[in-house]
């Protein structure tokens, strides 16, 4: 195996590198187990709660037997060499396994770091430095976080970063309308409104976004949608921001919604100004 940096996705499916060099970490369930470790990295995991991580109410016929062969295996394909600690990425210790944190450059923490410099940007009022970072943020996603990788464990971070990456979708585009960037928005947010319907949030961004573009009945036939699909599926009305949204809407008010709403242009010609001809 040739040297380099290690690094590892979670932001969809599990993968890992040795500088360029793809590496297979094997079938699913060591996948997993290894998973349990990088989410928690430098903490120390007992073998039956990795267990517990990645087979929950259906353990394996070998018990706790399968995690240190699963973990020897994943030390093989993860060290960068034959001279390197078999130990140097997951350790273990009299009370479990731990995975080292420096060890390797894993993009959920690089997530968590673009994240946080685009909610300072933001604080600090600087919504254009904000939105590149949060689009740099989202950019680490590919596809469904863990794909396909099973366990209660992992079902619950899956769940996590999936709010987390609609957390930062509505975030931006929140930041491109308080710039006045409505029509950058729209497309984006309606296709997100079709993969989440019944999202309360997302819904009122979106009513905000198409009423300042100039489409006001489109932004109140967007809460009739979210209004009749949480009656009709959850049986809950919409709850306190789609409701204000919606009125602000009605009333026009564009100071309610944070929004400049794009107008249709004005004649200020004369009306008594005749025709108007060029040159001949």
């Amino acid at each position: 195996m040739s040297g380099g940096r290690l690094r590892l996705s979670v932001l969809g499916p599990l993968r890992a590198w040795r500088g360029d060099q793809p590496l297979d970490l094997g079938p699913v369930r060591q996948k997993a187990l290894l998973a349990a470790l990088v989410l928690r990295p430098d903490v120390v995991v007992g073998a039956g709660e990795l267990l517990d991580d990645v087979w929950g109410l259906e353990p394996p016929g070998t018990g706790r037997r399968v995690v240190p062969v699963y973990v020897h295996r994943l030390r093989k394909c993860l060290r960068a060499g034959e001279d390197e600690l078999a130990d140097a990425v997951i350790a273990r210790d009299s009370s479990g396994y731990r995975f080292v944190g420096a060890a390797a450059e894993v993009d959920a923490g690089t997530l968590d770091r673009i994240a946080a410099e685009a909610a300072a940007a933001a604080r600090a009022g600087d919504l254009a430095v904000a939105v590149r970072a949060a689009a740099d943020a989202l950019d680490l996603f590919d596809g469904e976080p863990l794909t396909g990788l099973p366990g209660p464990f992992l079902d619950g971070h899956r769940l996590r970063l999936t709010e987390r990456r609609i957390a930062l979708q509505l975030g931006k585009a929140g930041w491109q309308l308080r710039l006045g960037r409505h029509g950058e928005v729209i497309d984006e947010l309606s296709a997100l409104a079709g993969v989440h319907p019944h999202h309360e949030e997302l819904a009122a961004l979106l009513m905000r976004a198409l009423y300042a573009a100039g489409r006001r009945a489109d932004a109140l036939a967007v809460f009739t949608g979210l209004r009749r699909r949480l009656v009709d599926d959850l049986g809950v009305e919409p709850g306190a921001e789609p409701r204000r949204v919606q009125q602000a809407v009605l009333r026009g008010d564009d100071a309610a919604l944070g929004v400049t709403r794009k107008r249709p242009p004005r004649n200020e010609l004369p009306a008594d100004s005749g025709e108007l001809a060029g040159p001949a």
